[in-house]
């Protein structure tokens, strides 16, 4: 019998202390897990721990086909797509130069040496036409973007359908300010 009395003790102050959690839990409105720390004051603070991440991810719709443009233009996109880099070479007019040139988009190399130059000189040179699309996720797939930048050369890159491609691939536009999109229309 002496050993009776301990062992209800420890039982009945087990669930005693139990209830007063679970009261203290519901009395707050919530059973979310607190960290605590002390800040640079040194006072003791406590913040709810994020058991569950749903992110929201930015999706960008893939890019429509024009039929009315060339569609020389479309395996330019490829082009650069599978030649472009994980991140920028500081390159990208010398980039989408070659992919036009090696899809038979323009016939010789163009001349101009920045990429800010490059829409005037596809307009002037090689048969391009500005669109009327503002939006880059709007532009169809193979159109050249131009954008201008606080810096003197400025970026170019070709749409693809999942994103951009110069001297490096992204699914964002860049964040340039866009000058205009141009594409070459099927003779």
């Amino acid at each position: 019998m002496p050993n009776l009395v301990p062992c209800c003790t420890v039982i009945g102050g087990s669930i005693l202390f139990a209830a007063m959690a679970a009261g203290a839990g519901q009395g707050s409105g919530s059973t979310e897990s607190l960290f605590a720390f002390k800040d640079a004051q040194g006072k003791t603070q406590s913040v709810p721990i994020i058991s569950k991440y749903y992110p929201r991810l930015i999706v960008h719709p893939f890019a429509k086909t024009d039929q009315r443009l060339d569609p020389k233009l479309l395996h330019a996109a490829t082009l650069a797509e599978e030649r472009a880099h994980a991140h920028s070479r500081e390159r990208c007019w010398h980039y989408v130069k070659e992919a036009l040139l090696a899809s038979g988009v323009i016939k010789s190399y163009p001349k101009s040496a920045y990429a800010r130059q490059a829409g005037d000189e596809l307009v002037r040179d090689y048969g391009f036409t500005k669109l009327s699309v503002r939006d880059p996720y709007a532009a169809p797939t193979g159109s050249v973007l131009v954008y201008a930048d606080s810096g003197a050369a400025g970026h170019v890159e070709i749409r693809t359908e999942s994103g951009f491609a110069s001297d490096y691939f992204s699914k964002t536009a860049c964040h340039y300010q866009l000058i205009a999109v141009y594409g070459k229309f099927s003779s």
